[in-house]
This record gives structure tokens, C-alpha cells and sequence, in this order.
């Protein structure tokens, strides 16, 4: 019954702290999503507030976790890493040390920008970043068709990014 109340208690600071995002915050959330290097005195124009103001709701949605962090975001073709692909990827154990281990070695390896676990006919989705064709086949054969319990391996690769708000 401790689990129960403990949910609780998480899902009503959830649904508190969901629900003191007022537009202003949301407006703060947006414009920071699409440039996290604004000046908080630019911030604080956009927003319609004073930058001390600015600043004290930045810091307390940061405080809240809302506002997790700030990257860059990087040109993976200036960086040499112009072949993109998503990659689907089935296990046959459904164990969890399976999904640990997979997990282990996407996280050693730097082609792996993104490893999502996903629900539906296969357990993980990759976007993977490298070179070119040749350096693909490598990772395909050298990395993934070494790690245990993989059975399914599924390529898209990407011909174009009409639209990519990832930060």
C-alpha cells in the first residue's frame, strides 16, 4: 500500500506543478527550446516581462526540472558523419539482463546518438550517425552483429530532414 501513496503523492506534485505552467512559462519553454543562447534580457522582451522577473521564472523552471539543460546542437555532415540512419532492433530474450546488456553496448558505441526502447513488434530504435556507407556496414557487422541476443536488424536511412527540432 506505500507504493500507492507514494504515486500519489508523486502524481498530485506532478499534477501541481503541470498545472503552475501559466502561458508565460510556456512561452519561456518555447523560445528557449529554439535558441538556448538567448541573452535573458532578449528572453525577457520576447516574453513581456521585466529580465529580474525573466530570470526568476528561468531559475525556478530549472529548479522544477522542467528545464533539464542547454546543448548544442551539432552539423553531423561538418563533422564528417553525413550518413544518418534509424535502425529498429529485435532481441530474442525479453529478459531484462538482455535489454541491460544491449543497452551496455549502444551506450560504448559513439555511432549511437539516440537509443529509444519502444514498445511494438521490436525492442529498440537507434539513429546512428556515421560517415558513410562503408563505415555503416561496419557498424552494422562490427558492433551490432556481435551483440548477443540480437535477431532483427532493420535500416532506414535517411535521404533528407524536411523538419528536426531535436535539441
Amino acid at each position: 500500500m506505500r507504493h500507492g501513496i507514494a504515486f500519489s503523492v508523486l502524481l498530485h506534485i506532478s499534477s501541481q506543478l503541470m498545472s503552475s505552467i501559466d502561458r508565460i512559462d510556456d512561452e519561456i519553454l518555447r523560445v528557449l527550446s529554439r535558441d538556448g543562447r538567448i541573452s535573458n534580457l532578449a528572453l525577457a522582451e520576447r516574453v513581456g516581462l521585466s529580465p529580474s522577473a525573466c530570470l526568476r521564472r528561468v531559475a525556478a523552471l530549472e529548479k522544477a526540472g522542467i528545464i533539464s539543460g542547454y546543448r548544442a546542437v551539432l552539423d553531423a555532415a561538418a563533422l564528417g558523419k553525413g550518413f544518418v540512419a534509424y535502425i529498429t532492433v529485435g532481441l530474442n530474450s525479453h529478459t531484462k539482463a538482455a535489454q541491460l546488456a544491449f543497452e551496455r553496448a549502444m551506450a560504448a558505441a559513439p555511432e549511437v546518438r539516440e537509443c529509444h526502447n519502444i514498445t511494438g513488434q521490436v525492442e529498440y530504435l537507434l539513429r546512428v550517425e556515421v560517415a558513410d556507407i562503408g563505415s555503416y556496414k561496419r557498424f552494422h557487422t562490427d558492433v551490432l552483429g556481435t551483440v548477443e541476443k540480437v535477431n532483427a536488424i532493420t535500416s532506414y536511412v535517411v535521404l533528407g530532414s524536411p523538419k528536426d527540432e531535436r535539441a
